[in-house]
């Protein structure tokens, strides 16, 4: 039997589901000759481990309260039910995960999987890599952080997967390193990397008023509790960038062109959510409209996406042909054209749910898989 220990980092939507996917799916990794021994979890507040971290793990029970007190919206510090396992403050957590990688890194092997969206992981990451851990991201700020950063996690290609950090569930990064390896040189990507943005695209060609599509896809759950988290263009800049330094282009954000759909007079800083929804949205209706209407006058269609190609690295509204991939694109599915010299004239495109918790928490467990055999 193949043992993976790991640590998960992150208990919001996505760590609660991959926790539950893995204890779901026992029997199914039984079969496969793999037992994933979760050994640590933690959110920003509190780290719970195992009594002993070598033989010992936290059992499907403890997970299972894990993700009912998470749930419920409260730390890990209100666990109850911990058996012989220990829980620890923030403060004291970054020594103890790294006190567990310095054990098991170099022996047993342990993955490191964060599954947060915070920076605050990335030096803890960094030192686990020279400790000899796996890491699996479904994270994406500590690919896009400072290139030295990067060069540290992708150091050992081997002992990395990120998957799930463009397009949720879709194999997006595993196809193009599969391209890169063979030799076959990509020139141009274009991608609909964002669900709610691909979702509000398409609402605004159907003729709806772009104040209302904002406010109904909020009240559908497909923004961020303040929308403009994804009108703002950052999230797509995001996974632009891990796209175009898996590329080779030794660029950071601040090199990306990125269109907001929002003026900065409309931003965080200046209105609430609550003065946004209310009255700001709907004095970018008209602009949006006639933009609609010139695209369609040209036979195209209007979509948010990213662009890599050559020296440009741009993430915004771009006119499309109709029936390009991109152009037929409804709803919240990501899409991605990839164009090389082997798909020069019809580019490869990767096409399906590029959102949601349990798509990429799915995602986040097929990586971990993937890295078995680095495991004794």
């Amino acid at each position: 039997m193949k043992i993976i220990p790991l640590i998960l980092m992150g208990c919001g939507g996505v760590g609660r589901q991959l926790l539950q996917h893995i204890v779901s799916c026992r029997s199914l990794h039984a079969k496969q000759g793999v037992h994933l021994r979760v050994v640590g979890v933690s959110d920003s507040k509190s780290l719970i481990i195992a009594s002993d971290v070598k033989q010992k793990e936290l059992d499907d029970n403890i997970l299972a309260e894990v993700c009912r007190v998470k749930s419920d919206g409260s730390s890990l510090s209100k666990l109850t039910s911990l058996g012989e396992s220990q829980v620890f403050s923030n403060s004291e957590s970054r020594t103890k995960v790294l006190d567990i990688a310095s054990i098991l890194g170099k022996s047993t092997g342990l993955a490191l999987v964060d599954c947060s969206a915070s920076s605050e992981t990335i030096g803890v990451l960094k030192e686990g890599v020279n400790l000899g851990c796996c890491v699996v991201l479904a994270n994406k700020k500590p690919l896009t952080s400072t290139l030295e950063d990067y060069d540290k996690l992708v150091s050992n290609p081997r002992h990395i997967r990120h998957e799930s950090t463009v397009g949720a569930g879709l194999p997006v990064i595993s196809s193009i390193n599969r391209i890169i390896s063979s030799g076959d040189p990509i020139h141009r990507i274009v991608g609909s990397l964002s669900g709610t943005l691909g979702y509000v695209m398409s609402e605004v060609e159907d003729g709806k008023p772009l104040s209302q599509v904002v406010k109904s896809a909020k009240s559908s759950g497909y923004t961020e509790p303040d929308p403009r988290d994804d009108l703002s263009g950052m999230d797509v800049a995001r996974k632009a960038l891990i796209l175009a330094r898996l590329l080779g282009k030794r660029i950071d954000l601040g090199s990306i062109k990125i269109e907001s759909l929002y003026p900065e007079e409309m931003g965080p800083n200046k209105m609430s959510v609550e003065e946004f929804l209310n009255g700001g949205v709907v004095k970018l209706d008209n602009n949006i409209e006639e933009r609609v209407k010139k695209a369609s006058l040209n036979g195209n269609v209007l979509r948010y996406v990213c662009v890599i190609e050559g020296a440009r690295c741009d993430v915004g509204i771009q006119e499309l042909p109709k029936n390009s991939a991109l152009g037929r694109l409804r709803g919240s599915d990501n899409v991605l054209e990839i164009y090389s010299r082997c798909y020069s004239q019809q580019p490869l495109v990767i096409q399906g749910a590029g959102a949601g918790n349990d798509t990429t928490a799915a995602g986040v467990l097929a990586d971990i898989l993937d890295i078995r055999d680095l495991f004794p």
